[in-house]
């Protein structure tokens, strides 16, 4: 049985945005885990729950992490909710404009996430 999608909305119970905030809080700490680990990289994720409490992982020193990082001069990415959503409603409306389109679809999730695009993939 698959899942249901839910509409991506804030959830106006408490106790229901209470238990969802802890299994996809969890869910997303297991993610960077693996990503630290199967990419060899370095993760700090930083996360405020609605009552300001803190959570954080981090694959190393936080501490290390963070410092690395105020001190990055370089230009990089930076994503924000509006960027995600923006991107998401165009990928959205370029695939249902018809299947012969779905390469293209794919191209610009690629590009706009600044992914490793290979047509014979799509």
């Amino acid at each position: 049985m698959g899942r249901k999608k839910i509409q991506i909305t804030r959830i106006v119970d408490e106790r229901n945005r209470q238990v969802t905030f802890m299994k996809r809080k969890f869910g997303l700490m297991k993610k960077a885990y693996e990503l630290s680990v199967l990419c060899d990289c370095e993760i700090a994720l930083i996360i405020f729950n609605s009552s300001n409490k803190l959570f954080q992982y981090a694959s190393t020193d936080m501490d290390k992490v963070l410092l690395k990082y105020t001190e990055y001069n370089e230009p990089h990415e930076s994503r924000t909710n509006s960027d995600i959503v923006e991107v998401s409603e165009m990928v959205i409306s370029i695939c249902r404009s018809g299947s012969d389109l779905q390469t293209e679809c794919w191209h610009q999730v690629a590009l706009t996430f600044k992914l490793i695009y290979v047509p014979s993939v799509f």
